[in-house]
C-alpha cells in the first residue's frame, strides 16, 4: 500500500497566488523525483470546532485559509529516498523567511495506509 505525507497549513488569502506558484513548483519537483501523486486543496467546508478542527490546529487568523495537502509514494523507503532528492534539488532552494505561509504553524507527518480503494 502507498505511503502518504500529509500537510495542513494556514495561508494568508492575499498570498494565495504566491502559495500556488510555490505549490506548483513543489509538485513538479516531487513528481520528477518519483512521487505517485501530489495534491493541494483549499478549505471549502471547514468549520471551527469546539475542541479540535483544521482552523484550530493551525491557529487560523481572520485573513487566512487552510490548505490540506498530501503526497503519495510507493513505500516509506521510496518516500525517504524521494524526499532526500527533493531537499537537495536546487529548485527547492528559496527564502523561507519570505514564504507565503507561516512554517511554525505547518503540521505534517508520514502515514502508512491501511485502507484504500
Amino acid at each position: 500500500m502507498p505511503y502518504v505525507d500529509g500537510f495542513i497549513v494556514a495561508v494568508a488569502k492575499d498570498k494565495l497566488d504566491d502559495y500556488t506558484a510555490l505549490a506548483e513548483l513543489a509538485r513538479d519537483v516531487w513528481m520528477s523525483h518519483g512521487a505517485l501523486s501530489y495534491v493541494e486543496a483549499l478549505a471549502d467546508d471547514v468549520s471551527v470546532g469546539e475542541l479540535t478542527s483544521f482552523p484550530r490546529a493551525v491557529h487560523l487568523k481572520e485573513d487566512e485559509t487552510v490548505v490540506f495537502s498530501w503526497i503519495t509514494y510507493e513505500s516509506r523507503e521510496a518516500r525517504d529516498a524521494i524526499n532526500k532528492k527533493v531537499m537537495e534539488d536546487p529548485r527547492m532552494k528559496h527564502d523561507m523567511e519570505n514564504a507565503p505561509f507561516d512554517g511554525k504553524r505547518l503540521i505534517y507527518g508520514g502515514f502508512k495506509t491501511f485502507v484504500e480503494n
